[in-house]
């Protein structure tokens, strides 16, 4: 248990690093021939994970506090698999994305998870079958199993629920002998297709697209180059202490570029339309609490933000909507429903109908709450209650470790008890 009272926020912090991007590193270092150095390391319970399914794959990891070393072999296959069943644990980017890169070789690896990844659909046996492999799932969910290799070629994917999986197909594609051509309807997460496609640059990697990231050109046989990769700051970690400073005082986040193709940075120009003050610097953000007005934001590229952005239209005068709320079905929890429950305790009024979610500005009060065992409603629950007017209680806390292991301590760090 873990228990928030009401407070002020003063202070300053430094985000953490983009769990995102670590992971993306990890994959990529494993895909290239010799030493890659990863700095600013993220040591959350899903990079952990990356880093076992890289080690199973091949790669030789290093870890030290302040950099990952990574040495790959050009991918799987190039050096013989430990082990063929591979734990994934709870991490969706890790399954989804590790498959295809998994029919790289020609051994059968059975990607396996854990806890809320087991309910996750993962509809993606058929286009891997479609590029060569053997691959099937337990009825459309894990574990997944896979048999390549898959040659490359022309495939046309259903990009509504996500980018993981395309993400996947990008970074293993270009170590396909054919060329490659994916045409993805309804895309969806743009931003963190465009963080991959940047990931590949910087390993050597050449990928083609239009605007509209509907249309790739992946040229095969290209090879991974290893590099030195200094992971950015985490915007959707930081967006809990962004808003935190805006409804509860004043902070400053550190770490931050505000040039990334990370998503969720849409979160200052969120907080710039409630009226909050906000100052950007060069490598950090500060945000000063104000009277807070409704807001509207479309959250479908960038579905990450609903929880923050639940806690922050919370304490706006009036009804926010925020849009693209199918997005949540299928995360660690059912999100929209976590969502609604647990902030319906705290006595916030909170509407869904369709694709859109209403919140209406309400006085919070205390509460016992349920986690989920997800981060994100853990995070979204301890902001919100900065600024009710009783303890909120939270159970199973700890779930805070899968992307932001300091996330209390950060928090306990910039909170100043009233009284």
């Amino acid at each position: 248990m873990k228990t928030i009272s009401p407070s002020l926020i003063k202070g300053t912090i430094t985000a953490p690093p983009s769990k995102s991007e670590m992971i993306r590193a990890v994959a990529a270092s494993l895909l290239a021939s010799g030493v890659s150095e990863i700095l600013n390391p993220s040591f959350c319970d899903d990079a952990l994970a990356s880093f076992g399914i890289a080690e199973a794959f091949g790669a030789d990891i290093t870890m030290r506090s302040d950099q990952v070393r990574v040495k790959g072999y050009g991918g799987p296959g190039e050096k013989k698999i430990g082990k063929n069943a591979v734990n994934c644990f709870e991490s969706g980017l890790c399954i989804r994305m590790f498959t295809p890169i998994a029919g790289l070789t020609d051994e059968e690896i059975i990607l396996e998870g854990s806890g809320s990844l087991l309910k996750r659909p993962m509809q993606i046996d058929g286009i891997m079958n479609a590029l060569g492999a053997q691959c099937s799932t337990q009825d459309g969910f894990a574990p997944i199993r896979i048999k390549g290799k898959i040659s490359g070629g022309e495939i046309v994917l259903d990009g509504e629920e996500g980018s993981q999986f395309l993400s996947g197909l990008l970074m293993a594609l270009p170590l396909c002998s054919l060329d490659s051509a994916i045409k993805v309807s309804c895309p969806s997460s743009r931003p963190y297709i465009a963080m991959t496609v940047n990931t590949l640059q910087r390993f050597g990697i050449t990928i083609s697209h239009d605007q509209d990231m509907k249309n790739f050109f992946i040229k095969g046989a290209q090879k991974y180059r290893p590099c030195v990769f200094a992971v950015e700051g985490d915007w959707s970690g930081a967006s809990f202490m962004l808003v935190a400073g805006a409804i509860g005082g004043s902070i400053t986040v550190k770490g931050l570029n505000g040039e990334s193709f990370q998503g969720d940075r849409a979160i200052i120009g969120v907080l710039g339309e409630t009226g909050a003050e906000v100052v950007l610097r060069e490598d950090s953000v500060s945000v000063h609490r104000k009277d807070l007005k409704p807001f509207q934001f479309d959250a479908t590229d960038c579905p990450d933000l609903f929880p923050p952005l639940i806690a922050l239209a919370a304490h706006c005068e009036g009804k926010s909507r925020i849009y693209g709320a199918h997005r949540l079905f299928h995360k660690e929890s059912n999100r929209a429903l976590a969502l609604i429950s647990e902030f319906a305790k705290l006595g916030a009024e909170i509407e869904l109908h369709n694709d859109i979610m209403s919140v209406t500005g309400v006085q919070l009060k205390g509460a016992l709450v349920n986690s989920h065992n997800d981060h994100r409603i853990v995070m979204a629950c301890a902001v919100a209650a900065l600024n009710g007017n009783d303890e909120v209680v939270i159970d199973r806390p700890a779930c805070v470790f899968k992307s932001y292991p300091k996330f209390f301590e950060d928090l306990d760090s910039v909170r100043r008890t009233h009284g």
